[in-house]
């Protein structure tokens, strides 16, 4: 039977051909933005899909109590094809843990929990190690733990109790409070102390705190193993092996049922409104407790963290944002001082969609002024890489060349490389040498991406800068052994 030619069926082959995704939006009934701000996201939308081929994507905007804006876009599955709606049902992977922290607020606002206790105050048969750690250590990822995912991406145990034991005679990897390490053991205790203190399963509280008192209809926990009414596919771009380009994976995903806390929800853009319209309302907790919550933690010199209780703090002088991002695809952030909430959800894992929110938000705050990278990203995508130095020159101009930090510059070079998008990593790499002509790993980066567009020549060349600014630099003195057929030295040699 010949393959009908539907436009979904167009855009899955062009999904899969590597050819841009054309979006087709769908708003939901009559939000009150405007013709213009709704064919602009549409249209800005429809660019962002193309320029980091994402399958499907879902924007939803609350402000004022109410949602202003909902599109829906593209494929939810390639397989069948089906599109997008405002219903569909996405992964948020480890946005997860904004659920979790307000769960352990609403036990400290009565009185069940002190963020400041020792988790053994609450939790029994823990090593020895554990126990002085504070709640708030674990909700903002400064207790030091050992990590119950494994290298290959796995978990450690089959439950709880083996997961722990596990873990019980290693090493912490810090001093409780010394330092920031993303960690789900973090969440797997704090589950555990939802758990004891309301007397059933983290889903069952999560599901009648949330989900059932706020009609969030298509929201729900689950993984790969479990059929998810109405849920988008989870894709990604694998570099297959010989050296191909990256080319669209199904992703698979487990979230055993102690590891709930720290990822497994699914939900809706518009669900998702409902949950956090409730929250900064002061539905869900007193001002007093979600100022608690949205409040970064300290380090044991008493600097602040960027993480709060299950969320990350963008603290800035104005349009201050509190948010969370899960498996690079799914991405919300609260605006509490404008009264606003964004969520960008896709399915695809490696579409970063964090760095929209607040581009999607600045057409919705006035006077939320986009700076730095995201600032520096919006203007390249629109306007063309080859304009890379004329806009850096005016954003340094603007704000300062503070504005553009270095680590930033690079994660971002990386994820177009990852993306396939070899020519515009080139220029950013390129950006972050000229900014930063003093920095090994600059050209470090630089020469990996040369290497990677098969110039052996520049790579070879800055490399070898890398190595005079930093002669440690270890990876340098591999890849040009690499690059030039040569053996390691012995000194050099692992073993």
């Amino acid at each position: 039977m010949p393959f009908r030619h539907t436009p979904f069926a167009m855009a899955m082959l062009a999904v899969l051909t590597g050819a841009p995704l054309a979006a087709s939006a769908q708003t939901a009934s009559s939000p009150p933005a405007s013709s213009s701000i709704r064919a602009d996201l549409d249209a800005w939308a429809a660019r962002q899909m193309r320029l980091r081929s994402i399958p499907g994507m879902q924007i939803v905007v609350a402000k004022d109590g109410r949602v202003v804006f909902s599109g829906a876009y593209g494929l939810a599955n390639l397989q069948t094809p089906v599109p997008v709606t405002p219903d569909t049902v996405f992964s948020i992977n480890s946005a997860t843990k904004t659920f979790a922290g307000v769960e352990i607020l609403r036990l400290v606002e009565r009185g069940e929990v002190k963020l400041d206790a020792p988790v053994s105050t609450y939790l029994s048969d823990l090593p020895q190690t554990w126990r002085p750690i504070t709640v708030r250590q674990l909700l903002t990822h400064m207790s030091g733990l050992p990590d119950i995912i494994t290298r290959d991406g796995g978990y450690v145990g089959q439950d709880r109790a083996s997961a722990i034991a596990a873990l019980a005679d290693l090493p912490l990897r810090s001093v409780p409070g010394e330092r920031f390490a993303y960690n789900q053991t973090n969440y797997l205790l704090l589950q555990w102390i939802v758990e004891q203190a309301r007397g059933r399963g983290f889903e069952t509280v999560v599901g009648e705190d949330a989900f059932t008192a706020f009609g969030m209809t298509h929201s729900g926990f689950g993984d790969s193993l479990d059929l998810v009414p109405g849920k988008a596919g989870s894709y990604r771009y694998g570099r297959p092996v010989g050296g191909e380009a990256p080319r669209l994976q199904n992703v698979h995903e487990l979230f055993p049922s102690f590891t709930r806390a720290a990822a497994g929800v699914n939900s809706s853009g518009l669900d998702l409104s409902r949950w956090l319209i409730a929250l900064q309302a002061g539905e869900i907790l007193r001002p007093e407790t979600l100022n608690a919550l949205w409040t970064p933690g300290r380090f044991n010199d008493g600097k602040p963290g960027e993480w709060a209780n299950g969320w990350v703090v963008v603290d800035r002088p104005e349009h201050r944002s509190i948010g969370m991002s899960g498996g690079g695809r799914s991405a919300f952030s609260v605006y509490p001082n404008d009264g606003v909430a964004v969520i960008v959800l896709t399915n695809l894992a490696g579409a970063y969609p964090e760095e929209l929110i607040d581009p999607v938000a600045a057409r919705f705050i006035p006077g939320l002024k986009l700076t730095g990278v995201t600032a520096l990203r919006e203007r390249l995508e629109a306007e063309g890489f080859d304009r890379a130095d004329q806009v850096v020159a005016d954003l340094i101009e603007r704000d300062g060349a503070a504005s553009l930090p270095e680590s930033e510059l690079n994660n971002w070079g990386y994820r177009l490389l990852a993306g396939g998008k070899t020519a515009d990593a080139l220029t950013v790499m390129q950006l972050v040498v000229r900014l930063y002509p003093d920095s090994a790993n600059a050209y470090d980066s630089l020469a990996e991406v040369y290497a990677r567009g098969g110039d052996q020549t520049q790579a070879i060349e800055n490399y070898q800068r890398s190595l005079v600014l930093d002669p440690a630099n270890l990876n340098a003195v591999e890849q040009l052994a690499r690059l030039e057929g040569r053996a390691l030295p012995k000194s050099d040699r692992g073993g």
